[in-house]
């Protein structure tokens, strides 16, 4: 054997065992790429889980917080339990063969996350009374902490008592998204849909509503 064969033998090997380097590298690299997506998932979800549990804490806050008489405070209970029951009333409406699996409104809550017939049932009623998650899990929380206690009041001893209920609610309420809810839950009974007020237009609204307190 000569050198020049030799030569290319050697120069063969040594490719091949560049090219073994390059494979392993490669999926060393795809291998790496996998336990980023994989941490970056894992990191994002924790970052929502988070600003989830966030929410609700700033949210039970704000509802243990309100400062409202008996009567007030049974004002906006009627209004919260008649939207919630509305609203399971609807579902059921929809879905006459589940009528006995979705006996309560929480039941068509907890179904909805696994189920997509449920789940699309829920969100169109939502859509067709104006409303939307948040508002619920502001009127859900609402009515866990105060339902124990409160009275329902029919609409005519209601409008005895608050001319003005969302002059009320919006005096009163600070958290924006149990200040929302509420207005929409009023809506909702009084108008029959809730009406959104344009991202725009909120702060000439409030502008007006702090005019009107001072």
């Amino acid at each position: 054997m000569n050198n020049e064969t030799t030569t290319s033998i050697s120069l063969k090997e040594a490719i091949k065992r560049v090219d073994h380097k390059l494979q392993a590298l490669e999926a060393q690299f795809k291998e790496l790429d996998n336990t980023k997506d994989n941490l970056t998932q894992k990191f994002e979800h924790h970052s929502k889980t988070l600003a989830s549990q966030a929410a609700q804490d700033e949210m039970w806050t704000a509802v243990l917080a309100l400062k409202f008489t008996s009567i007030e405070l049974n004002i906006l209970y009627s209004y919260v339990i008649e939207v919630l029951i509305s609203l399971h009333t609807r579902v059921l409406e929809k879905l006459p063969d589940l009528v006995r699996g979705l006996p309560t409104l929480a039941s068509v809550l907890r179904r909805k996350v696994k189920n997509k017939r449920i789940r699309v049932v829920w969100e169109s009623v939502l859509e067709e009374c104006g409303l939307q998650e948040g508002d619920i899990t502001a009127l859900c929380t609402f009515f866990i902490a105060y339902g124990h206690k409160a009275d329902h009041y029919a609409a005519k001893v209601r409008q005895m008592y608050i001319r003005d209920i969302t002059f009320m609610i919006t005096n009163m309420v600070k958290n924006q998204a149990l200040q929302d809810g509420l207005l929409r839950a009023v809506q909702v009974i009084e108008k029959g849909k809730a009406e959104r007020i344009p991202e725009e237009q909120k702060s000439p609204l409030k502008e007006l509503i702090s005019s009107v307190k001072n």
